[in-house]
């Protein structure tokens, strides 16, 4: 590589396609590769491929389908993260149903996209995670909510109450990526109590059947 060459990727967000589609993976590519930020630096087919590429290197972030034709998306997710803790991993899926968003959550992923996403807006979904956010897409962050909201009805334990209007009113603004500020501004709270309310939205997940309090805290605790 020439000392031009260098000098341009540096600085520029890493990414890797995992995308069995090569039309789909070809465009993914111009959209990514025309701003001067971003650079993709691998591609794969499979999850076969994406696990022998992610051995080799490791992005910035992950862009992932969850329809490949050897590997369930969600097992290649925590193939990757038992050598792989470090990249960020978006879910680019046409599924819209709260079941696999959920999972998406329980793993750790750090933005779930629809595949009819706006070209531009990928491009600043992909800068944000790549800059420490999380993100979901409005279309299913509604309906994550309302499971998260039924599975406290069904699942939560004896110490742990379901979500009150406040926290799921929080929880709501936070999956829609609004920063900590504007929250309390928005519900006239000042930042301690946010805080309070954000560690007890934390406590009583970690109770949810099948939700986890590590990859729970991670998705929702770096927005504050």
């Amino acid at each position: 590589m020439t000392k031009n060459m260098k000098r341009e990727s540096e600085g520029k967000h890493r990414l890797v396609i995992v995308e069995d589609y090569k039309l789909v993976r070809i465009g993914l590519r111009m959209v990514l590769d025309a701003d001067p930020d971003l650079q993709v630096v691998g591609e794969g087919d499979s999850g076969e491929q994406a696990l022998a590429l992610l051995n080799t290197i490791t992005p910035d972030l992950i862009l992932l389908d969850l329809g490949l034709p050897d590997m369930d998306g969600f097992q290649l997710i925590q193939e990757i993260r038992r050598f792989n803790r470090t990249s960020k991993i978006l879910i680019l899926s046409s599924q819209e149903a709260e079941e696999p968003v959920l999972k998406a959550l329980a793993i750790g992923v750090n933005a779930y996209c629809l595949k009819d996403i706006l070209s531009q807006r990928l491009v600043e979904v992909v800068k944000m995670v790549c800059g420490g956010a999380t993100w979901l897409d409005p279309r299913v962050a509604s309906r994550a909510l309302q499971r998260f909201s039924h599975q406290a009805n069904q699942h939560a334990l004896s110490s742990a109450a379901t979500l009150s209007e406040p926290e799921r009113e929080i929880l709501r603004l936070i999956v829609e990526g609004v920063s900590h500020t504007h929250i309390a501004q928005a519900l006239d709270l000042n930042p301690s109590k946010l805080k309070c309310y954000l560690g007890s939205i934390l406590q009583k997940l970690s109770a949810f059947e099948g939700i986890h309090a590590t990859p729970c805290a991670r998705t929702y605790a770096t927005l504050f």
